[in-house]
C-alpha cells in the first residue's frame, strides 16, 4: 500500500470515512500486526550492520518534517566527531530497484528529490536503496561510522539503535485510523517504542509540545535565485504578490510561512514528490516565484531569473542535542 506521494483524502483529518476505506484499513491493520509479531518472535530476522543506526521517521503517510531533521542530525553528528552517512529509499525516483550513490549534482529523477537535497546540504555520503540493510552496509564500507536513515521507521529488517519519531504539529495523527481510512502507517501505540519524539512546529509558535515531545521550528530567512546569484532576504518580498510552489507533504505550511513575512501568496500546491514539467509552471503573470528547497532541485532546469528557492533549517533546543548525542555516544 503506497504511503508516499499523492493528495491526502480530506477525511484523513476529519469527516466521515467511506466504508470501503474503513474495511481495507482493518485488513491492513491485521497485516501490520502479523508482520510485527513475526519480527518479535524471530521468524522474520533483524540484521545488525556493525555500526550504530539512527532512524528518523514518522507514523503518518506523507511529510512531517523528517528531511530537515535528518539534515540537522547529520550536521550535529559530524560536529561531534562522527562520520555519518544517510540511507534512504529515495521515494519517487526512476529505476527505484537500482541502488545508487546520490551526490549534490545527481539528477533528482534518478536520485530522488530528498536524497539530492540532503547531499547538497550536508555533503555527507547518501545511498538510495530500497534495501536499507544493503544501503547501510554500503555506507559503512565507504567509511561511515554511523548510519542515519531518512524515513524507515517501518523497515524493521534493519536493526536500529535509536528511533526518532517526527510528528506534524498541525496535523498530528489525523483521525487516528490506519491506511487507507486514515494517515497512519502503524498504530499510534507504535510511538511508545521510539526513543525521541520531535514535534514539528513549522513556523507556528502557537503550537505547543506535549509531555515528552521536543519542539522543532522550521526557520527560513533567505531566498536563493535558482539560476545562481546572491540571496535576498525574505523580508524583501513583504508587501509583494508572489507565486508560491510547494510539492511537499503539507504545502499549506510553506504558504503560511511566507504569509508570516507579509508576502501576498498566490499558492500552487502539488503532490508530494511531484515531477515538474514546463506546463506546471505556466502561471500567466511575471510575479516572482518562490519554491521550497525540495522542489527547487527539480525546477532548476525550468526556471527563469524570477525563481527563488526558500530553504528551511530545523532548530531544536540544546537540551535535545545533549540528550541525543549522549545516547548516541554510548553506542561507541
Amino acid at each position: 500500500m503506497s504511503t508516499g506521494a499523492g493528495k491526502a483524502p480530506a477525511y484523513w483529518f476529519g469527516g466521515a470515512v467511506p466504508w470501503h476505506a474503513w474495511m481495507l484499513s482493518r485488513i491492513y491493520g491485521a497485516a501490520i500486526a502479523l508482520r510485527m509479531r513475526l519480527f518479535r518472535i524471530g521468524l522474520l530476522r533483524r540484521v545488525r550492520v556493525g555500526k550504530p543506526v539512527l532512524v528518523v521517521g514518522n507514523l503518518i503517510a506523507g511529510g512531517s518534517g523528517k528531511t530537515p531533521l535528518t539534515i540537522a542530525v547529520v550536521e550535529r553528528l559530524r560536529a561531534a566527531g562522527w562520520k555519518p552517512g544517510v540511507a534512504t529509499r529515495g521515494y519517487g525516483r526512476a529505476d527505484a530497484g537500482t541502488a545508487r550513490w546520490v551526490e549534490r549534482d545527481t539528477d533528482p529523477t534518478l536520485g530522488g528529490d530528498e536524497p539530492v537535497l540532503i547531499a547538497r546540504r550536508t555533503h555527507a555520503k547518501v545511498r538510495a536503496d530500497r534495501d536499507r540493510v544493503a544501503a547501510a552496509r554500503a555506507l559503512i564500507a565507504a567509511g561511515c561510522d554511523i548510519v542515519v536513515c531518512d524515513d524507515g521507521l517501518q523497515h524493521y529488517r534493519l536493526q536500529r539503535d535509536v528511533e526518532i519519531e517526527v510528528i506534524d504539529g498541525r496535523r498530528r495523527y489525523g483521525n487516528g485510523e490506519l491506511l487507507p481510512a486514515g494517515p497512519l502507517r502503524e498504530p499510534v501505540e507504535r510511538a511508545r517504542s521510539c526513543d525521541f519524539h520531535v514535534l514539528n512546529l513549522g513556523g507556528d509558535d502557537g503550537v505547543e509540545a506535549g509531555f515528552g515531545e521536543w519542539p522543532m521550528r522550521l526557520v527560513a530567512d533567505q531566498a536563493y535565485p535558482l539560476l545562481g546569484g546572491r540571496p535576498s532576504a525574505l523580508t524583501s518580498f513583504a508587501g509583494q504578490r508572489v507565486h508560491a510552489v510547494a510539492g511537499i507533504g503539507d504545502p499549506e505550511r510553506f504558504f503560511a510561512m511566507l504569509r508570516g513575512f507579509g508576502i501576498a501568496v498566490v499558492p500552487h500546491a502539488f503532490a508530494d514528490h511531484h515531477r515538474y514539467s514546463a506546463d506546471d509552471l505556466q502561471f500567466g503573470s511575471d510575479l516572482p516565484v518562490l519554491v521550497t528547497e525540495k522542489d527547487a532541485v527539480k525546477c532548476a532546469g525550468l526556471a527563469s531569473d524570477r525563481y527563488f528557492s526558500v530553504p528551511v533549517r530545523g532548530e531544536l533546543s540544546e537540551a535535545f542535542w545533549v540528550a541525543l548525542l549522549d545516547r548516541v555516544g554510548r553506542l561507541r
